[in-house]
């Protein structure tokens, strides 16, 4: 009996699992994610992405043609993360200032909380951003998070508190570099410094030095 109902189980499961392809879909990305930042593109194994979800290798296959499409659909993943995260600041509704204090907040702690989103990117500059190219949805994200970056900029400069002459693309850059080393260097930096970068209290300054750095870097005076 005990047979027969694990089996019906495993028939209802598999039937709930085909009635949710795009469930099935995030399950893949969520877990290959994870295996793509450990291990990188060529280290990850689809064998080991498909033991660990819910779903079948061959349902892999299915969904993303190959390991390299599916790396293309994570690597797209984790920019619209970012991406539509900046999208909710709702940043039109603020002074300038505010603003950019706000998008630079958001974007420090993004990445201090999204570990594997700043390991997909190094890995995509291993491979000189071969895959990025390759994606209209990537190319379409970051430039709406330039324009978005340039209205912002654009109303500081108007209103008189930011200076004249700065690019969007390089003030985002500066943001991204300073956001971005807090953790991809942070445990080389730790041990060649030995200072103790990880705790709330440091991650705390951190995140304050940055933002003021941004803002007097943009201030008029």
């Amino acid at each position: 009996m005990r047979e027969i109902s694990e089996a019906k189980s495993n028939r209802s499961g598999g039937r709930q699992r085909q009635q949710d392809p795009e469930g099935t879909k995030r399950n893949i990305i969520d877990v290959a994610m994870r295996e793509f930042a450990d291990s990188g593109l060529s280290g990850a194994r689809i064998d080991e992405i498909a033991a660990k979800t819910s779903t079948s290798k061959r349902m892999i296959y299915y969904y993303f043609g190959d390991k390299d499409g599916l790396y293309l659909r994570c690597l797209e993943e984790a920019y619209r993360v970012v991406r539509s995260g900046e999208v909710q600041l709702d940043l039109e509704h603020l002074q300038p200032g505010a603003a950019l204090r706000k998008l630079v907040e958001f974007t420090f702690d993004h990445h201090n909380e999204h570990p594997d989103f700043i390991r997909m990117v190094m890995i995509e500059n291993i491979h000189h951003a071969k895959y990025l190219e390759m994606s209209e949805t990537i190319q379409k994200a970051n430039a709406t998070a330039i324009d978005n970056l340039e209205r912002v900029y654009a109303r500081g400069v108007e209103d008189g508190v930011f200076r004249p002459g700065l690019s969007p693309i390089d003030l985002h850059w500066h943001i991204s570099a300073l956001c971005f080393f807090n953790v991809s260097n942070r445990a080389t930096f730790s041990r060649i410094f030995d200072r103790e970068m990880e705790g709330a209290q440091a991650q705390s300054e951190l995140r304050a030095q940055v933002v003021d750095m941004i803002l007097r870097y943009v201030a008029l005076n």
